[in-house]
């Protein structure tokens, strides 16, 4: 029986990991009654008695419980920004390499992927890798969103009978070109410069499809579709939760909720002769979340990485 405690257990990604890891006769769950859920010496006595502890907290306070640990054996899974880029975490996408994988089943602490950086990165990793894209590319990302990404204030934003006209619509945000998950994208990818990256929030709950359009005249080998489409499947071949569309899988329309409820992402390669559309379809709560802090913690505890995920 393992002991798990998640700080932050009321925000959305503390309430998923909470439903995906209650149902498991494997866990058990530390909680805090309401009146202390905040107080300092009772968080600080389950992160360092606690296998494994989820911070689903903002980054200044995620940086704050980790100061509370001084058990050398205490592990955590951060699911804030505040590590990502930290070279003393592990980034948790384990799909990335072998190597990746080994060091997150290792690590006492684990840098949870944010969820348009998961779509970005796992889009551009195997090109830039590969050789295939120079880290110089200019990449262009355009991703949409359920709002189920927009945290609790957001979410009731969305549901509110008294709402604003404007959230019918779907809305560009980060017009500056400034966003947190950039640094991820940037370091985990090898690029030289952060792509140009524009998010769109929309009016569903959960969902999300990431795109980056490539230039074949641009690119190092001159991949077309096929090539393009060939290289993931044998990049992600053996992987659970990463699944390549074959040709005939490509819709007229693709859907950013076509596979809300799991952990699974799933690539789409479009496109001509001249250019490549990339797509990676996925859960923001899921792989771009709670699922993937769980599928961590399972590689972590030595599990198999699919317990208790679909």
């Amino acid at each position: 029986m393992y002991n798990i405690f998640i700080d932050g257990k009321e925000g959305t990604t503390g309430l998923q990991i909470y439903d995906r890891l209650s149902p498991r006769g494997d866990i058990n769950i530390i909680s805090l009654p309401e009146e202390l859920r905040k107080d300092t010496d009772a968080r600080r006595e389950c992160l360092n008695s606690a296998d494994i502890s989820f911070l689903c907290l903002p980054d200044d306070a995620a940086r704050q419980a980790v100061q509370l640990v001084t058990n050398e054996r205490a592990r955590i899974i951060d699911a804030s920004t505040a590590h990502r880029t930290s070279p003393d975490w592990v980034y948790g996408l384990p799909e990335l390499s072998k190597e990746r994988r080994a060091a997150i089943c290792s690590s006492a602490r684990v840098a949870n992927p944010g969820c348009y950086a998961t779509g970005f990165i796992t889009l551009v990793a195997p090109l830039v890798r590969g050789g295939i894209a120079s880290s110089d590319y200019p990449f262009v990302c355009h991703a949409l969103s359920g709002y189920s990404g927009a945290g609790k204030k957001g979410i009731a934003q969305y549901e509110s009978e008294e709402r604003d006209a404007q959230l019918d619509s779907p809305r560009h945000y980060a017009l500056g070109l400034k966003h947190k998950h950039l640094p991820e994208m940037v370091r985990e990818c090898g690029l030289e410069f952060a792509p140009v990256f524009n998010p769109i929030i929309c009016d569903y709950y959960a969902g999300m499809c990431v795109c980056v359009p490539l230039h074949r005249r641009l690119l190092e080998k001159k991949y077309g579709v096929d090539d393009t489409r060939r290289c993931f499947e044998e990049y992600y071949a053996g992987h659970n939760f990463i699944k390549i569309a074959k040709e005939s899988e490509n819709p007229v329309y693709l859907a950013s909720n076509e596979i809300v409820g799991s952990n699974n992402l799933k690539i789409y390669v479009g496109g001509s002769d001249e250019a490549v559309c990339l797509f990676s379809v996925f859960d923001n709560l899921g792989k771009g979340a709670s699922g993937a802090a769980v599928q961590n913690m399972n590689i972590m505890l030595g599990l198999d990485e699919t317990t208790g995920l679909c």
